[in-house]
């Protein structure tokens, strides 16, 4: 089940905790993907909060949000990028993404296969996914005032399971999300904390999301390759016979 946009918009744009997270998982997703220089940036679900550094430099960006989720406006104050799509047919050509980030878009949907299907295909060859999910270890996956308590939470083998049965390969994954999951003063005042001991701590068990990234495979048509022969007469290649005439 989709969150509302109104919602998300809430927590990421006008909450205190929401914009710890949005600045996490920013610095995190910017760890991994420094610059997007020329390229066409995507992201589905609720990614708007992480696109904005890409704006400058990318191409084009384009932040698509499923119908059930709702749309809203983006980037404030600039011309929209945001687009209402249905959830497993994205109004965008086979093969030209250059980098796509799923956030709010995998765990909440009731079509995860096709789901993936459609982030294959618009992928170009060689083309990078950063899919960010809840961690079902974490903590933050167990409160509900938060947006990584709806939904299926995955752990690091479920997901990459997942993406290898749809042509891709897991390359990169970190985690995200380490401090307190409350508004609370005293757990705000000490998220920057958390977060740079989270960052150093091994594994991905005291993060309540984590990010992998992931490459588009792009494997030879299955079956036999059929193979046009062509024929050859005995004589291909030889001179005419000279013609002698006969002893008398």
């Amino acid at each position: 089940m989709h969150l509302d946009v109104q919602d998300l918009r809430n927590f990421y744009y006008r909450s205190a905790l929401g914009r710890a997270a949005q600045k996490s998982l920013r610095e995190r997703m910017l760890g991994l993907w420094p610059e997007a220089k020329g390229q066409t940036v995507v992201g589905y679900g609720f990614a708007a909060p992480l696109l904005r550094p890409y704006l400058k430099d990318a191409r084009r960006v384009i932040a698509l949000m499923p119908g059930p989720q709702g749309v809203m406006p983006w980037p404030a104050n600039q011309p929209n990028v945001s687009v209402l799509t249905e959830e497993t047919l994205w109004p965008i050509e086979t093969g030209h993404v250059d980098k796509l980030i799923v956030l709010h878009g995998l765990e909440t949907s009731e079509r995860a296969y096709d789901l993936l299907e459609e982030c294959w295909r618009v992928l170009g060859p060689g083309g990078k996914a950063l899919f960010i999910v809840p961690n079902r270890a974490g903590m933050w996956s167990r409160r509900d005032r938060t947006p990584f308590g709806y939904g299926r939470p995955y752990s690091a083998s479920q997901l990459e399971t997942q993406l290898r049965k749809h042509q891709f390969l897991p390359e990169r994954h970190v985690g995200a999300l380490y401090q307190i999951p409350s508004a609370k003063r005293v757990w705000m005042k000490s998220a920057p904390m958390f977060e740079k001991l989270g960052r150093h701590t091994p594994g991905m068990l005291a993060g309540g999301a984590f990010m992998v990234e992931a490459t588009k495979l792009v494997y030879p048509p299955k079956g036999k390759v059929a193979r046009t022969r062509r024929a050859v007469s005995v004589l291909e290649g030889l001179g005419q016979p000279v013609v002698k005439p006969a002893a008398s």
